[in-house]
């Protein structure tokens, strides 16, 4: 989903000036095509098969899917309950069953459960702030969370990060990776983000979730749409700075 060849009116570039952590993270010199070995085109998708599968597959229950209640405290999360939904396609619109979709946020007072995340804000004792859940035969995904708050940073005066989810994607193997961010719509601060703005202006519109009245449920949650295509024009842009850690970006 990455690599030297990706459409620059799709990807934001390794080196973006505003996002000051890029200037550490880019690479200085081209980047070398390396040819891939069975280990990199097997993964936790269908193309992988024996115990390592099972464990993969298995690992993704239904629980994990709420993160309103996933800490296991018996204790319901504070915030505003939303329902994230969408399709993984490929460039073509072909739904894509079996894969491993990982999110992780900060809580809805700005802050992550993570140590590098010293923000003044509270930590609710009931939010783990991460969850997965695999993807249906028709390519469908489904996740109940808290809509999270924005927070500080210090990539410049005044810094603040739009409302956002991280995601992680897992295809039929582990090259075939995505991970992205899905912000909300109306958000005054995404003008404002550099992480945001260094994806092309023509594909911005990609990473902003739509509210979905088919979605939302009486009396319980807001609903959002969030569909995912991994190839072609249409591709979601890939966040090239993120790690497979939960930082607190």
């Amino acid at each position: 989903m990455d690599g030297p060849g990706r459409d620059p009116s799709t990807f934001p570039p390794y080196l973006y000036e505003a996002y000051r952590a890029t200037t550490r993270r880019a690479p200085k010199q081209p980047l070398i095509p390396l040819p891939h070995t069975l280990s990199e085109i097997t993964g936790p998708g269908p193309a992988l098969s024996g115990a390592l599968h099972q464990t993969v597959q298995g690992a993704a229950s239904a629980e994990d899917s709420d993160l309103t209640t996933n800490m296991g405290t018996g204790t319901e999360a504070m915030g505003e309950r939303i329902i994230v939904t969408g399709r993984v396609l490929d460039e073509g619109g072909t739904p894509l069953p079996n894969t491993l979709i990982e999110i992780w946020q900060a809580n809805a007072a700005g802050r992550y459960r993570h140590r590098v995340d010293q923000h003044h804000a509270p930590l609710d004792p009931n939010f783990l702030g991460y969850g997965r859940c695999l993807t249906t035969k028709d390519g469908a995904y489904r996740l109940v969370t808290i809509r999270p708050g924005a927070y500080p940073w210090q990539n410049h005066p005044n810094a603040w990060r739009p409302a956002h989810i991280h995601f992680s994607l897992f295809g039929s193997s582990w090259v075939s990776r995505l991970v992205t961010q899905m912000y909300f719509p109306g958000d005054p601060l995404q003008p404002l983000d550099p992480i945001f703005n260094s994806v092309p202006a023509a594909a911005r519109a990609r990473l902003i979730a739509q509210y979905a009245h088919d979605v939302t449920q009486d009396g319980y949650a807001l609903g959002f749409r969030f569909d995912i295509v991994l190839h072609g024009p249409n591709a979601t842009p890939f966040e090239p700075y993120e790690t497979a850690q939960r930082a607190t970006r």
